[in-house]
C-alpha cells in the first residue's frame, strides 16, 4: 500500500525517513485559515485533515500535518515579514510555549487524527540576538518564527515532550500508527 506524505516541508520528509517506511510526497492546495473558536489542538488537527484530504487518492495511506505554536492564549503562525518575526521571538523570549502538531492519517476505510503537544522554554533573548537570527532568513517559513533544529537551538533552555514534534512531526506516535495500519493491510 502506498504511503503519501502531504507536505512540502523538507523537515517532515526527513522525519518520515527516520520512520523507515517508504513514502512518496504529494501536495495539494488546502485552506489554511484558522477557526479561532476551536482549541489550538482542534485547529491543528483540522488543518492536518484538510492537507491530507487535498492530496488523497483511493487506496492509499495519506499523512497530513500542521504545526502551530501557542504562547499564552495566542496562536503564533508563520511570520508575515521580518518585523513580525522579531515580534514573535520577543513574545517567546524567557517564556515557555506550546508546540502543537496535528496529524491526520487517511487510510482505506477510515482516518485517525491526533494532536501532539510539546512544551518549549526559551531563555531571555536580546534584541541583537533576535535581529541576527531573523537576518538569517530561517524563521520566515516556520510557525513561531524559529527552527529548533537550526539556529534557534541556542535559545532553547528546556523541552518537555517529543522533540521531533517541535521539528514538525511526532515520529514516535506516527510510526506506531503507520506500523499498525500496514500490518492490518498486508
Amino acid at each position: 500500500m502506498n504511503v503519501i506524505l502531504a507536505s512540502q516541508s523538507p523537515r517532515r520528509r526527513e522525519l518520515m525517513e527516520l520512520i523507515g517506511i517508504p513514502f512518496t510526497v504529494r501536495t495539494a492546495q488546502a485552506e489554511e485559515t484558522l477557526k479561532p473558536w476551536l482549541s489550538p489542538q482542534e485547529q491543528a488537527k483540522q488543518l492536518s485533515r484538510r492537507k491530507a484530504e487535498a492530496a488523497a487518492q483511493p487506496g492509499e495511506i495519506v499523512i497530513g500535518a500542521d504545526t502551530i505554536v501557542v504562547a499564552g492564549h495566542t496562536v503564533l503562525g508563520k511570520p508575515k515579514n521580518v518585523r513580525h518575526a522579531e515580534k514573535i521571538l520577543k513574545a517567546l523570549s524567557g517564556k515557555t510555549h506550546k508546540v502543537i502538531t496535528g496529524v491526520t492519517v487517511l487510510y482505506p476505510g477510515g482516518s485517525i487524527s491526533f494532536a501532539e503537544e510539546t512544551l518549549v522554554k526559551f531563555r531571555e533573548l536580546s534584541e541583537a540576538e533576535i535581529a541576527a537570527y531573523v537576518a538569517t532568513g530561517e524563521p520566515m517559513d516556520k510557525a513561531g518564527a524559529y527552527g529548533i533544529q537550526g539556529g534557534a537551538a541556542k535559545f532553547v533552555s528546556g523541552i518537555r515532550g517529543d522533540y521531533f514534534n517541535v521539528v514538525g512531526l511526532p515520529v514516535c506516535k506516527l510510526s506506531q500508527i503507520l506500523s499498525e495500519l500496514l500490518e492490518e493491510n498486508q
